[in-house]
């Protein structure tokens, strides 16, 4: 049984991606994730200030972007083994993926650009989350829409109280 013929769990949910936007991806990823853990090493460590290795500022970025790297090693070897790399002609975005694509960047902009520094930072998370969700799954169907906005607010909520607790509690650090 193939990707393509595998069953869904959601009811509209597309054919897979191709191979070559996954390996393309996988490049980026990586050239990011590593790009991530560089800087994040040239964090201060505060360790002449009796600080451990543990307390650094890039221990979570370098983390973040190493954990990036490895997962899109693991992309680009699953997009070379379904032929990622063979060139195929020129490739083609349907409607729906540009509109995906507008629809999260202008959310992530709207989030980091609008929200973050005006509302507290719990909230803003949990309104981008919120709002995340309910976009993308509001297109799977009438039926369980109003399900799936409230779960979507569960979600959001839960986000924005865990990322509060998290920082604040884990990492003793006060969010705006």
């Amino acid at each position: 049984m193939s990707d393509v013929d595998a069953a869904s769990p959601f009811d509209g949910e597309k054919a897979p991606t191709s191979p070559r936007a996954d390996l393309i991806t996988a490049a980026v990823l990586f050239a990011l994730g590593v790009a991530i853990v560089a800087q994040a090493w040239q964090m201060p460590r505060f360790i002449e200030q009796s600080g451990t290795g543990l307390t650094a500022p890039g221990i979570v970025p370098g983390f973040y972007g190493a954990v990036l790297s490895l997962l899109s090693v693991a992309l680009g070897l699953r997009a070379i083994g379904r032929g990622g790399w063979v060139v195929r002609g020129a490739a083609t975005g349907n409607a729906a993926d540009r509109r995906q694509l507008t629809t999260a960047a202008a959310l992530g902009l709207v989030y980091a650009g609008g929200m973050v520094g005006r509302v507290p930072f719990w909230l803003a998370s949990a309104l981008f989350v919120f709002a995340f969700t309910s976009a993308f799954e509001w297109d799977l169907g009438k039926q369980g829409r109003v399900r799936r906005i409230i779960e979507a607010a569960l979600i959001g909520i839960g986000t924005g109280v865990a990322v509060m607790l998290v920082f604040e509690k884990l990492f003793l650090l006060r969010l705006p």
